[in-house]
């Protein structure tokens, strides 16, 4: 980003030479548009944009804001030799490092090199934290924002509400990323040293619920030989995520609506009110609107977690951030197996554009990874998706999505296939990988507990 017209021409020859891509701006007016659109891993910013003020003010004012919108880009300052103590100063507030004019073109393509790699470690080392590493080294899930105008919205509302204590709902179908959202938010509020405990309220079975989220002291019923400390303590000073909170018990969610209320719980089996400093944030990929007017979720309830809602789109309505996505997966897996892949060809990429992805960033994720281990090349082809795309039963590799599956007017999965020989073997392969869980089960074919009894009643099982 330079005013100077003729510097700029100059990088539009030499950088695209040794960058894939460049972008040059005349001034800060159309930067944080620009950042959004092109999502650079760096800003090579000057320090002056007023020829009549050479301050470099500007410079460092426009550099915090950088680093404040995007922490993960890194910003290489323009100077001229007079400006180098500013410049210093740059790098104190966070810029990587800067070039001083007329510049060195092998220095100035040294120092960018170096400034890309840090950042695009950098982003790597924040998605690894944000999500929680599995076994093998690589994340469950990816925040990944993209291009859409859904996803840039939910950008700047994160940004606002984050440093807040605001109670969110994050509605979406499975798969959309919710909890990595969840953590995201957390990540970035002032609660972020302290730990964000989440709790999957859908696996809890009724027995339990009290015990779980407020704790129980000994003796309180047969097998408490200690105290317990509830979810709700464990999350005092931070974040509380209660995930599929759709499936709550009706005559739960008035105990949990007290507890909200009073911001303090009652072990099982105590008498003392125990405060409770958290910042709660909800999930559900149900309606709750629908299930209000059902009269099966409380209202109170639903306005008292719904401070703030945040919609996440599924995949299909986000179709521009479907290739980067399986592009980053593609990247990760290639590393893990050991795969000389390095892109997608634009047939295969015709392909997953072209997919319904019922089962969203999850099922992306697991075509991409099988893809990664059949493929025999050096970028994923049409042959690839194809063999994967269009195989199987369609339940994913961890059993968590069945596409193909109808919604119903609260949005909730159900399982509605005109072939019952069918829908049996899916359940009962759902009940064989969740060695008979019943919400494990459920989750997997994105049903309630209740339609799941249902269906095992139905046949059998």
């Amino acid at each position: 980003m330079d005013d100077n017209l003729g510097i700029r021409r100059a990088l539009e020859i030499l950088l695209p030479l040794h960058f894939k891509e460049v972008k040059t701006i005349p001034s800060p007016a159309t930067l944080v548009t620009s950042l959004e659109q092109f999502q650079p891993d760096v800003v090579l910013l000057d320090m002056n944009f007023n020829t009549s003020i050479n301050t470099g003010n500007e410079g460092l004012y426009w550099a915090g804001e950088i680093k404040k919108m995007v922490p993960e880009v890194e910003v290489v300052l323009f100077t001229a030799y007079a400006d180098i103590q500013l410049a210093v100063e740059g790098m104190k507030r966070g810029a990587f490092d800067f070039i001083v004019k007329p510049w060195d073109n092998d220095k100035l393509i040294e120092v960018l090199t170096a400034a890309r790699d840090k950042a695009r470690k950098a982003m790597k080392r924040d998605v690894r934290s944000e999500q929680g590493m599995t076994e093998s080294g690589l994340t469950r899930d990816l925040m990944f924002w993209g291009a859409s105008p859904a996803m840039r919205s939910i950008r700047k509302t994160l940004d606002k509400i984050a440093p807040t204590d605001a109670t969110v709902l994050i509605t979406g179908e499975n798969g959309t990323g919710k909890d990595v959202l969840a953590r995201k938010i957390h990540a970035h509020s002032l609660r972020s040293e302290k730990p964000m405990v989440a709790v999957d309220a859908g696996a809890i079975t009724e027995t339990l619920f009290e015990s779980e989220l407020f704790g129980h002291v000994k003796g309180a019923f047969t097998d408490a030989h200690t105290d317990h400390v509830g979810k709700f303590e464990q999350a005092d000073g931070g974040t509380l995520f209660l995930d599929e909170i759709g499936n709550i018990p009706l005559h739960l969610q008035a105990k949990l609506l007290r507890v909200i209320q009073n911001r303090s719980v009652i072990r099982v089996g105590g008498s003392q009110a125990i405060p409770v400093n958290i910042r709660l944030i909800c999930a559900t990929n149900m309606n709750l609107t629908q299930l209000v007017r059902g009269g099966r979720f409380r209202e109170d309830l639903y306005y008292r977690i719904n401070t703030v809602h945040i919609a996440l789109p599924p995949l299909r309505e986000r179709k521009e951030d479907i290739v980067p996505l399986a592009q980053l997966f593609l990247e990760r897996y290639a590393e893990k197996y050991h795969r000389p892949l390095t892109g997608i060809t634009p047939e295969a990429a015709e392909i997953l554009q072209a997919q319904t992805w019922n089962g969203n960033i999850r099922e992306l994720q697991n075509c991409i990874e099988k893809a990664v281990i059949l493929s025999d090349g050096k970028e994923l082809t049409e042959k690839d998706i194809q063999r994967d795309a269009g195989s199987g039963s369609g339940m994913t590799n961890d059993g968590s999505v069945i596409p193909g599956l109808t919604r119903n007017p609260e949005g909730n999965a159900q399982i509605l296939l005109h072939d019952e020989a069918e829908e049996e073997r899916l359940v009962r392969e759902a009940m064989q990988r969740s060695n008979g869980n019943i919400s494990a089960a459920a989750k997997m074919l994105g049903v309630s507990r209740p339609t799941l009894y249902a269906k095992l009643k139905k046949y059998g099982l």
